[in-house]
């Protein structure tokens, strides 16, 4: 075959291949004449056009129909000192899980604005995430690189992001300490570049001990190996965090700021002394996700923060069924940790959560029809964001008409450093609720003597939350 014949005939199998892709579902000359159709460059679809060229889409879509003053009354609310603020750093569940803890604290020893340090939690944290990767590549090391696990684990060999199941097993094993005895520092506040570090380091060794192994060597080798790893990953730590306190002397001030005594502690003992309690087995996590069964318990595999703690595990449950926990809670005067997908609808600069704050269906000559299950299944949404539930208002008949949460971006952001949400919000945009057992329904306590239905560790419904 010379030459021309054979370009024609390269050529002649491209078009061929072109118009075989047409025909499978390609974009076709008659179906893009149909599709442009759809914009008929109209007076109003030119506005539009300008307007959002040039402007913000919230802005353009914001509801005036929805502007009025938001109301900040509510009928039961648990009393808070201080906004927390975890800057640039995806500590969330850490800064909620202490508020939580913070406001019984304050209630009990009637102190003023008082926090634990998030900096001194944040250490272990991350010390006991590099040894829960290091140990799961030691226990996936006779499989391929390949294989599911493995690829998932190096994926994510530390963030700085998580759940409520690392409070209870950070603090069971560590105890806390007051801020002042553990300050913030720029890393725990902006905690990319340590991440990125730590996390470069953790994959190198993680290859090591792979390597190690594939050359004939033993478990309890490769376990020694990991000690000596994880000193470097404390040492970098220490040059970023700072010294954790093993031993410290603090002052407790009252309502007034007055002193009323000076101790000196461990921080197991500071924390028997100001929390005192079981945070492993007192705490039931509640979950509403319609995608999957209700009444059932769920286990995410390989979803903890210390090798050795407990995976989350949680009841799924229709949202009436949780509102119901929740109000008991805090009628009681006890916040909880509560997660939800918090971009969505956000107003911030009024502070409300709402699902008619922006009309994006009038702008976009469109509807948005699916629904809270659906949004689950196709990606769309899941719990973004941990904060502390801490109000609800209720009308005559004991309805809530709106909730509010104390959040962790500091005191000008939103209300005052809190947001409020309309009920409805509520209903489609929050994922998870963690409640002290005695505000549970013997319904849900029966439901946790079930053997868990185990999930996978790279499920997109759990990813930490930051």
């Amino acid at each position: 075959m010379n030459k021309r014949l054979l370009t024609i005939f390269v050529l002649g199998s491209v078009l061929f291949s072109a118009h075989a892709q047409q025909s499978k579902g390609g974009i076709s000359d008659e179906m893009l004449r149909e599709i442009k159709q759809s914009y008929q460059a109209t007076a109003a679809d030119k506005a539009i056009r300008n307007a959002i060229g040039g402007s913000d889409i919230r802005t353009l879509a914001l509801n005036q129909e929805n502007m009025q003053a938001v109301d900040t009354y509510f009928s039961n609310k648990v009393d808070s000192k201080g906004i927390t603020n975890q800057q640039s750093s995806g500590r969330c569940w850490l800064f909620t899980g202490l508020n939580v803890m913070r406001a019984k604290a304050i209630a009990k020893y009637d102190m003023g604005a008082f926090e634990f340090s998030q900096a001194y939690i944040f250490f272990w944290d991350q010390l006991e995430k590099s040894n829960l990767f290091l140990q799961g590549v030691i226990d996936t090391s006779t499989k391929p690189m390949d294989d599911k696990m493995v690829e998932w684990l190096f994926k994510n060999p530390l963030s700085d992001g998580g759940q409520f199941t690392g409070i209870s097993d950070l603090v069971s094993k560590y105890g806390l300490v007051p801020k002042e005895v553990m300050p913030e520092t720029n890393s725990s506040d902006n905690t990319a570049r340590m991440a990125n570090l730590l996390s470069l380091k953790l994959r190198e060794y993680g290859l090591q001990l792979r390597d190690e192994w594939a050359k004939g060597g033993k478990v309890a080798t490769l376990e020694k190996n990991k000690t000596q790893m994880l000193g470097k990953i404390y040492r970098m730590l220490v040059l970023n965090l700072g010294v954790p306190p093993t031993e410290f002397t603090w002052t407790r001030k009252d309502a007034k700021g007055n002193p009323v005594e000076t101790e000196m502690y461990t921080p197991m003992s500071f924390f028997k002394k100001y929390v005192n309690e079981d945070l492993t087995n007192n705490y039931v996590m509640l979950m509403n996700d319609p995608s999957r069964e209700y009444y059932k318990t769920y286990e995410i595999d390989y979803d903890r923060h210390r090798y050795d703690g407990k995976n989350w595990t949680y009841v799924n449950l229709p949202v009436e069924e949780i509102k119901e926990m929740a109000i008991a809670s805090i009628k009681d005067s006890t916040m909880m940790y509560f997660s939800c997908d918090v971009g969505k609808f956000l107003n911030s600069d009024r502070g409300l959560l709402d699902v008619k704050n922006y009309d994006y269906e009038s702008l976009m000559g469109t509807t948005f029809g699916m629904d809270k299950k659906q949004r689950i299944q196709t990606f769309a949404s899941g719990s973004s964001h941990a904060m502390t539930l801490m109000a609800v208002d209720l009308d005559k008949a004991g309805k809530p008409q709106k909730w509010m949460v104390e959040n962790s971006w500091g005191p000008t952001k939103g209300y005052q450093g809190y947001l409020i949400m309309t009920d409805e919000w509520f209903k489609e945009y929050m994922f998870r609720l963690v409640v002290n057992k005695k505000y549970v329904t013997t319904k849900v306590l029966e439901l946790m003597k079930q053997k868990p239905i185990r999930l996978p560790a790279w499920d997109p419904m759990f990813a930490a939350e930051e």
